[in-house]
């Protein structure tokens, strides 16, 4: 639609700027409620959007579980140590990795050491939400 308004002259659509305070719970992971997480869901209610796009804190010993991906994700380290899984693999992570796990496999990440492991989790949404 950007695209569309660009090309016949009225312009893209504006950004939005996201408080993430705003956007921000405590609670259990997903998939499993293994421990406690603080989410900052930052895209939701961003009209019109393509992608998901949030941060997770894993608190000590919390992890969210393994289960199947029905698009690619991007778990991205800001601070923390963890183990991602995919399909069996189990790779170590560290601020500056990156893990990025493709379409129907069986992922999860859990968190390791003392600090919590704080993530930026990106993926396309299937269907564009209507706000």
């Amino acid at each position: 639609m950007g695209g569309l308004d660009w090309t016949i002259g009225r312009g893209a659509r504006p950004m939005v700027v996201v408080d993430e305070a705003a956007r921000q719970v405590d609670e259990p992971p997903p998939h499993g409620k293994i421990g406690m997480s603080t989410a900052w869901r930052i895209t939701d209610g961003v009209p019109g959007r393509m992608m998901e796009y949030r941060k997770r804190a894993l608190h000590p010993g919390a992890a969210i579980g393994v289960h199947p991906i029905a698009h690619d994700e991007v778990y991205a380290v800001v601070s923390g140590e963890g183990e991602v899984v995919s399909d069996g693999v189990t790779a170590r992570l560290k601020p500056g990795m990156t893990a990025y796990l493709y379409t129907g496999a069986q992922v999860g990440i859990r968190q390791t050491g003392t600090a919590p492991l704080v993530l930026i989790i990106s993926y396309p949404l299937e269907k564009v939400p209507q706000k």
